[in-house]
């Protein structure tokens, strides 16, 4: 008489299932879709903005500054706005701002105004970022399930449909200007769709947070590690369209696709990342990321032709993909720190990744070209993995 064996178990389809099972979890890993869409959106179209206003590498370097300089101007107060209003409805108001305000550098007629349009671009998505961050950890300890990762999968998810569908209206001569303006008012759209079930999760971490948080020595290594992280995302999403139209002598459509091979990279790790974290710890993974993501640049570098700049943007994104999830999720858990102001904190500090690394390379791309830029990133990128041998995950 034979006996009946239970299903096998397979941790990351249940990871997965876990989270696409749940209404609200697929809520917040949509949010972090629409943010990477329009992020997507946006870096694909950069090549457009530097020819029509006769931008060199370090104008244009410059001009991404303002982002970040946005982000970092922000990321103070957002604990703040999240106590007084709650993450969701923090979520809308950051979210629908973010995909508008894309509509000024899109549109800008100078380099002033390109500075401007970025600069609010940065404010916007630094609440966006906080809060929806905080509404996925809220999540996990009211739920008891694991989807930061997941949801950060999400957010490449986004990114690759993004720039990928960037890179099909490029080939179909839509303009810049009319394709921006209608990923902004589908994505306004749909955020505000979603708020009503984004209400639905429990604030537990609302009150009571302060705007920043003291950083200590296990902050300030996370913070470290970050910014290699958060300057090779940077690279990835400011640069590597660039990259392969002038160095790899790609197409426009193709130069697009850069960003979308970085980006499914990164999905397919952070869907794996809930299961695969726990089970090799974060220290071990952010060490092996840094090497990769080091690979992945020396590849570009040393055969700058479209396959293997492609593949090497695809390398890149696998070292990247669970470091922000890691991290972002060490910051929330920090000792006698409220989650909302360790993430802030770690959040301010880390986007100097991002507001050094478009000037950085700019600089040295008009200086001595594009490929020693991604040579600095490379260098930093083992730089960060040394770090994560002192950190504390």
């Amino acid at each position: 008489m034979s006996a009946t064996l239970p299903p096998r178990q397979y941790p990351i389809l249940k990871a997965l299932n876990d989270f696409f099972t749940n209404p609200l979890a697929r809520t917040v890993g949509l949010i972090f879709a629409l943010d990477s869409v329009l992020f997507g959106s946006w870096v694909a179209r950069i090549p457009y903005v530097k020819y029509q206003l006769g931008l060199n590498d370090a104008e244009l370097g410059l001009a991404l500054f303002a982002l970040p300089i946005g982000s970092i101007a922000m990321n103070p107060f957002t604990s703040q706005i999240i106590r007084r209003i709650g993450s969701a409805r923090a979520c809308l108001w950051g979210g629908c701002g973010f995909f508008l305000s894309v509509l000024i550098p899109i549109n800008a007629p100078d380099l002033v105004w390109l500075t401007a349009g970025l600069f609010v671009m940065g404010v916007c998505t630094a609440l966006l970022n906080v809060s929806m961050n905080t509404c996925a950890s809220n999540l996990e300890n009211s739920e008891g399930i694991r989807i930061m990762s997941t949801c950060h999968g999400m957010w490449s998810l986004g990114g690759m449909l993004g720039s990928a569908l960037a890179g099909v209206l490029i080939w179909a001569d839509v303009p810049a200007t009319h394709h921006l303006l209608g990923v902004a008012l589908v994505l306004v759209a749909l955020m505000v769709l979603l708020q009503k079930p984004l209400l639905a999760i429990h604030e537990e971490h609302a009150a009571g947070s302060s705007s920043m948080a003291r950083p200590t020595k296990a902050l300030l290594i996370l913070i470290g590690i970050g910014l290699t992280v958060s300057m090779a995302e940077g690279l990835a999403f400011d640069w590597s369209a660039i990259y392969l139209r002038e160095i790899a002598g790609a197409s426009a459509s193709l130069s697009a696709l850069g960003f979308a091979f970085f980006s499914l990279a990164m999905m397919l790790g952070r869907f794996v990342g809930d299961t695969v974290i726990p089970r090799y710890g974060a220290k071990q993974l952010l060490g092996y990321g840094s090497l990769l993501g080091t690979l992945g640049l020396l590849l570009a570098v040393a055969l700058p032709y479209t396959l293997a700049v492609l593949l090497g943007f695809l390398v890149l994104g696998l070292g990247c993909s669970l470091g922000a999830p890691m991290l972002y999720a060490a910051s929330m858990r920090l000792p006698n720190t409220p989650p909302a102001s360790g993430l802030a904190t770690f959040a301010t500090f880390s986007f100097l990744g991002f507001m050094a690394g478009p000037p950085i390379i700019g600089f040295v791309a008009e200086a001595h070209g594009l490929p020693y830029g991604l040579l600095v990133v490379a260098v930093l990128m083992a730089i960060g993995g040394v770090l994560s041998r002192w950190s504390r995950l």
